[in-house]
Order: structure tokens, then C-alpha cells, then sequence
């Protein structure tokens, strides 16, 4: 891979991952568009690497409490850390469970670029819709398991591409009435046992393929989806004290219809980015 392609790849895994406009869409999208090779297994696992240490990073304080409440946990005692754990927990059940079906029955027959364009577009007015009409009342404070299972059901729907993971959370969490920016955080610190169980999966997958070719490609990849993920946490983070979702829905929107565009004037192929 050229340094540019690498920049590309994990310019967009990093910033994609974390905004609600869905990172596995783009990185399906990319190589169709330019005209690449599928970026391979190494590249997905390192991508996933990056993105996890920036949040890690990020979230420091919330990472020291998980460990704190798993230390609690084991004592039997029951405080705030033991909650955000076994929230986590039941929020991430789901996804890891239907997760492994999907990928056995599933796999990647749905990497269509006309599904990713109608599932963007459909997807993205329904964030706007939860985003509008949701109020600003709830704190992850009041997370309870009943509202961590309801996260992690929305962070299910992910599985399709184009459907973008913090987008299904941010828009279970409005709908739930969250503060935008309680409901970004939690799907952030739900991103850490997902992004590490989805490049487990993927780096055993690539243990038994025995193909390390890319190796010096992939720790670009590392530290460039690191970097690139860390903003693009601080910027939304920030956006979100100030702003709404709306531009997201917008880029959504027109992003899914100038795909359809294009796929319906011959200039992509409409049955898969593979």
C-alpha cells in the first residue's frame, strides 16, 4: 500500500469510527471508489488497534473506574464503577451474540453499495427524528441494565453497513432522552469491548491465514487510525456540548443519494464493494 493509501484508510476508519456516519460503509466504500484492492484482514485489525487506544486515551478516567468496579465486583461491593462495568457488559452481550451469527450466515453479502446509500438515508433521518424530539434529561448516571440492554440492541443494528455504530447508540440515547453528549460517551465506552472483540475475531482470523505481508503497512495504520480517532473524539465530544446531530444527518443524506446516483448511472457496481 502507498503512505497515501494508508493515510486514506485510517483517516477514515479513525474519524468514522466515532462520528454517527458509519466507518465500516466508508472503508467498504473506498476501494470501490479509487478503484483498490480490499484493504485485507491485517489492515481491518490494525485499523481496529488504532481506534481503540484513542478512546482508551480518551476515556482514561472512565477505563480506570471499569477497573476499579471489576476490583469491586469481586469484593462483592456494589458503587458506581460496579455499575458502568455491568452496564458495559450487558450492553455488549448483544452485539457479541449476534455478532458471530451474523457473520456465519450473513458474512459479507451485504457490502452493497446500493444498501449502504438507502440504509444511510433511512438510518440518518431517523437520528434526526430522535435527535429533534428527544429531551435533554438523562445523565449516564441513570443508565440502568434495563438501558444498557437497549444500547447494545441499537449497536446490533451496526451490523449492516452503512448503519454506523455511535450513530445507533446516539440515537437510542436520545431516544431514551439522553444529553447528547451522556449518550456519545457511552457508546464511546461501548466501543472498547466491541472494537476489541471485533479485531480479536478479525486477528485470529488472520493468525490462521499466516499472512503478515502487511506488517509494516498496518503499524502505519496503528498510529495514524490512533491519531485521526483521538480528534475525532475530542471534536465530537465538544460539538455535542454545543451543537445537534444535524449536519451529521445532512452529510448522511446526501451521501446516500449521490451514491444511488451513481449506481444507478452505471458509474458503480450496485452489488458489492468487494
Amino acid at each position: 500500500m502507498t503512505l497515501e493509501q494508508i493515510l486514506l484508510l485510517s483517516f477514515i476508519q479513525g474519524v468514522t469510527e466515532f462520528l454517527p456516519v458509519s466507518s465500516s460503509g466508508h472503508l467498504v466504500l473506498v476501494p470501490a471508489l479509487c478503484g483498490w484492492r480490499d484493504q485485507g484482514l491485517i489492515i481491518d485489525v490494525a485499523a481496529h488497534i488504532g481506534t481503540l487506544g484513542s478512546v482508551l486515551i480518551y476515556f482514561h478516567k472512565d477505563v480506570i473506574s471499569l477497573f476499579k468496579g471489576s476490583f469491586s465486583l469481586l469484593r462483592g461491593q456494589f458503587n458506581e464503577n460496579t455499575q458502568l462495568l455491568l452496564n458495559l457488559v450487558i450492553a455488549t452481550i448483544p452485539v457479541v451474540l449476534l455478532g458471530l451469527i451474523f457473520e456465519k450466515i450473513v458474512g459479507g453479502s451485504l457490502r452493497s453499495v446500493t444498501l449502504i446509500a438507502w440504509v444511510g438515508i433511512v438510518f440518518g433521518i431517523i437520528l434526526y427524528m430522535a435527535d429533534k424530539y428527544g429531551n435533554l434529561i438523562e445523565s449516564i448516571r441513570d443508565t440502568n441494565l434495563k438501558r444498557a440492554f437497549v444500547f447494545g440492541l441499537a449497536q446490533c443494528m451496526a451490523l449492516i453497513n452503512g448503519v454506523s455504530r455511535s450513530g445507533a447508540c446516539l440515537t437510542a440515547g436520545r431516544l431514551m432522552n439522553y444529553k447528547r453528549t451522556d449518550a456519545a460517551r457511552f457508546a464511546f465506552l461501548m466501543s472498547i469491548p466491541t472494537i476489541t472483540a471485533a479485531g480479536t475475531l478479525k486477528g485470529y482470523q488472520l493468525i490462521k491465514s499466516d499472512d503478515l505481508s502487511m506488517l509494516n503497512d498496518a503499524i502505519l495504520m496503528v498510529f495514524f487510525s490512533f491519531v485521526f480517532g483521538l480528534g475525532a473524539i475530542s471534536f465530537m465530544m465538544y460539538w455535542l456540548q454545543k451543537a445537534t446531530l444535524t449536519p451529521f444527518v445532512i452529510y448522511r443524506i446526501c451521501l446516500g443519494i449521490l451514491l444511488l446516483v451513481s449506481v444507478y448511472a452505471g458509474f458503480l457496481n450496485p452489488i458489492t464493494c468487494n
